[in-house]
């Protein structure tokens, strides 16, 4: 929703590859950031698109992204589409998305302290 003059919004495939870059992305800051002990069950839900999509975050790297909602996900992050691509993307703060309530992101507090370590 955050395209200016544009009322097209991110495809079903963009999200899933947002949801890709933000894994490699990890997976090359995990090896300077070392071993994060963090595993969590992950859910990224679309609302704008019908669409969900879920994995794992494991020791500081996103993996096993699939297509599809985890309702018992311990993380659970809901952005509309063209939020969610901005978020990996690095164009969108999470704080301040959350803050202004543009992302939930449902997690214990402790979880929600090393989540932000990541991002």
């Amino acid at each position: 929703m955050s395209r200016e003059g544009n009322e097209t919004m991110a495809s079903v495939d963009e999200c899933r590859q947002a949801l890709h870059d933000l894994a490699a992305r990890l997976d090359a800051n995990a090896e300077t950031r070392g071993k994060l002990d963090f595993d969590r069950t992950l859910a990224c839900r679309v609302p704008d698109l019908s669409a969900a999509f879920h994995g794992r975050l494991l020791d500081g790297r996103l993996v096993d992204i699939a297509d599809g909602d985890d309702p018992k996900a311990k993380i659970a992050l809901t952005a509309a589409s063209d939020d969610l691509i901005a978020l990996v993307q690095g164009r969108l703060d999470v704080t301040r998305a959350v803050a202004s309530r543009q992302v939930a992101i449902k997690a214990n507090p402790f979880d929600l302290l090393k989540l932000r370590k990541l991002l």
